[in-house]
């Protein structure tokens, strides 16, 4: 999933960086290029929308765009409350990543 959407991305012209874990986004130190982070709702085990709020206490307060494969309405609410600016289940239309994307993607000057 992790390799499709890195292809999708370039395809769009976005350049990314992708992450085998939590762990190991929460110790990447550098998100200074960021404009937005796509995480899923379950990383092996430990909740995207937890690690989203572990960002935020770091200082990282990107937009984020959730993806998952286990909707629910607790799922949902918790992703809509952590304010997300998109919240999509698997599988999605590639422009339903994108379009939110191109939203907060600072002007190229």
């Amino acid at each position: 999933m992790r390799m499709g959407m890195k292809r999708l991305l370039r395809e769009h012209g976005f350049d990314t960086t992708l992450f085998e874990s939590a762990s190991a986004v929460l110790t990447h130190a550098d998100f200074g290029e960021a404009f937005c982070v796509i995480l899923d709702i379950n990383l092996d085990g430990e909740s995207g929308i937890a690690l989203r709020r572990r960002l935020a206490d770091q200082g990282v307060r990107l937009p984020v765009i959730y993806i998952t494969g286990n909707d629910s309405e607790a799922n949902r609410a918790a992703a809509i409350e952590s304010g997300c600016i998109a919240y999509l289940t698997k599988p999605f239309a590639a422009r339903s990543l994108i379009e939110p994307i191109e939203r907060v993607r600072p002007a190229v000057t």
